[in-house]
């Protein structure tokens, strides 16, 4: 589950519950970003207090862990290359999967290398409340047959 988490809020914790059981996951691995590039025009806390957050937030979960792939990468941290990563340290035909908000997988095209990205793992774009599917449905590459619609119908939380 990639994401600022700055900070890590129930919301996210809720949506991993949620995907671990919908989609029959071994672990949720939760990826603070280091140096969010697409947060670049806005103030974010350092990628180390976020990961701690993470790291605290997620401790009484045996199915979750959190990653230090992009929180110890230097410059820029993009999707692509952290799912390159992660496919190259977890060895034979394991099955990656990307818990994201809607609202980001709206703007996955607009990701470094949209299209590897999308070829390299299973997107779990995960709704809330207020939030307008038929947008995400219209504009996102839900056509794309590794992307999932996750409704969580409980959540009014946002970072």
């Amino acid at each position: 589950m990639g994401g600022t988490f700055d900070p890590l809020h129930h919301g996210h914790l809720v949506t991993a519950e949620e995907a671990l059981w919908q989609f029959h996951l071994d672990e949720v691995v939760f990826v603070p970003t280091g140096q969010p590039w697409m947060k670049a025009d806005r103030e974010v806390s350092p990628a180390e207090h976020r990961y701690l957050m993470t790291v605290i937030a997620t401790a009484s979960n045996p199915h979750f862990s959190v990653s230090r792939i992009e929180v110890d990468r230097e410059g820029p941290t993009y999707a692509v290359d952290t799912l390159r990563e992660l496919r190259q340290q977890r060895a034979g035909d394991v099955e990656l999967f990307f818990i994201t908000g809607a609202d980001a997988m709206l703007e996955i095209l607009q990701w470094k290398d949209p299209e590897e990205v999308l070829e390299q793992a299973h997107f779990i774009a995960a709704t809330r409340p207020g939030y307008d599917i038929a947008r995400f449905e219209k504009e996102a590459p839900t056509s794309h047959p590794r992307v999932s619609v996750m409704d969580i119908p409980a959540l009014a939380i946002s970072s």
